[in-house]
């Protein structure tokens, strides 16, 4: 018999991953603002095998609006390169022969728009996932009760779990703000 304890322990963690999950996705949302995490996606081929452009070449952001890549071998330059190019990004690479630089262009109202609206889903999607995590434990704990759990400790963990629930989803909502604020501020 599952005992409430572990129950809510593993409803909590299933929450938790959900809100880590959105985190992740929501840093990889372009918002105007030069991140390095824009470029956790871009592979590129180093001696036969495709790996991270941070792990052959320090990437770093000297300023809000740009993104400076430092290969450490100088035949990566052009594999950077066409590999930025070739991906999603939308910025064309500048080559100076010693960096490459990103210049992160400013948003304009209508793509604003759009990664507001991205960003809505993503946060939509975490909060599923928080409500289906909590469903999981309720139906989990009333299978408990099938099983022998008194009956008392049943509401006590769902009333527990909800707060917990409630936590979590107050916490998505703070980070979807936080993103639309700086989506939206030019």
């Amino acid at each position: 018999m599952a005992d409430s304890k572990t129950i809510l322990s593993e409803a909590e963690e299933k929450m938790d991953m959900a809100t880590m999950y959105l985190d992740d996705a929501l840093a990889h949302i372009r918002a105007g603002k030069a991140d390095v995490r824009l470029l956790d996606n871009i592979r590129v081929d180093s001696y036969g095998s495709m790996v991270p452009i941070n792990n052959v070449a320090a990437v770093s952001t000297p300023d809000a609006r740009s993104i400076a890549i430092k290969p450490w071998d100088k035949s990566m330059f052009r594999v950077i390169e066409k590999a930025i190019i070739d991906s999603e990004l939308g910025i064309m690479p500048e080559n100076n022969g010693e960096i490459i630089r990103l210049g992160i262009p400013p948003l304009t109202e209508e793509r604003r728009k759009q990664l507001a609206k991205q960003c809505k889903g993503e946060g939509e999607t975490a909060k599923v996932s928080v409500r289906n995590a909590r469903r999981d434990a309720i139906d989990a704990l009333k299978k408990a009760v099938k099983d022998g759990m008194a009956e008392d400790e049943q509401k006590n963990s769902e009333a527990k779990l909800q707060k917990v629930h409630d936590k979590y989803i107050k916490q998505i909502d703070d980070m979807l703000a936080a993103k639309d604020k700086e989506i939206m501020t030019v």
